[in-house]
């Protein structure tokens, strides 16, 4: 029984520290930045591209052919895309989207 409760607790502790991890990489623009990227993405009218067998979600890494686009905004080092007419914020670095902008 010991053994049990050992592992169950080593397995909450893992799931925790996996969640904490990801709860650190939550990009949180202040609330005026959103407003000008909103803003900016949607004056430039950038066309949808559409990505077959990819699901959108934050965490999405997109493929190398997606081309990113700088947003002129300052303080923001994000670059956006439009998919499946959904604009997207990407970590240039990683390529993974980090927010969806409806």
């Amino acid at each position: 029984m010991k053994k049990y409760l050992v592992s169950v607790v080593a397995g909450l502790a893992l799931v925790a520290g996996i969640g904490a991890a990801f709860a650190e990489n939550v990009v949180i623009l202040k609330p005026e930045q959103q407003t000008v990227v909103r803003e900016y993405i949607h004056k430039q009218k950038l066309a949808s591209i559409s990505l077959l067998g990819v699901e959108l979600n934050v965490g999405t890494a997109l493929p190398d052919t997606v081309e990113l686009h700088a947003i002129d905004v300052p303080d923001v080092k994000y670059k956006y895309t439009v998919v499946g007419d959904h604009a997207v914020l990407v970590d240039p670095d990683t390529r993974k989207v980090v927010q969806i902008i409806e």
